[in-house]
């Protein structure tokens, strides 16, 4: 399966992060490899429009960007992420 489209990703992002049970986060490769399978040569193309989706997302108040357990903005990004819902949100 190939995935390119921004909006796409966001909603695989979104789609995924309403699944969390409240105060859990999840690996963006998680998403990649939900949208193209386990093998790591097709997901790991995702790995970086994924991050733009994501940062995006968090730019709107729609998901937060962890790093080592600590929100963080798209700016301050580096590294290994993971994903989760605004605390208080109500979805999950």
């Amino acid at each position: 399966m190939t995935v390119t489209g921004l909006n796409t990703l966001r909603e695989a992002i979104l789609m995924h992060a309403v699944t969390l049970a409240p105060g859990k986060s999840l690996a963006p490769q998680d998403v990649a490899m939900a949208l193209a399978g386990r093998n790591e040569k097709e997901w790991s193309k995702l790995m970086k429009p994924l991050r733009q989706a994501a940062i995006a997302l968090a730019g709107e108040g729609r998901i937060v960007l962890l790093r080592k357990g600590k929100p963080v903005t798209g700016d301050g990004l580096k590294g290994l992420y993971r994903i989760a819902l605004p605390q208080g949100d109500g979805n999950g």
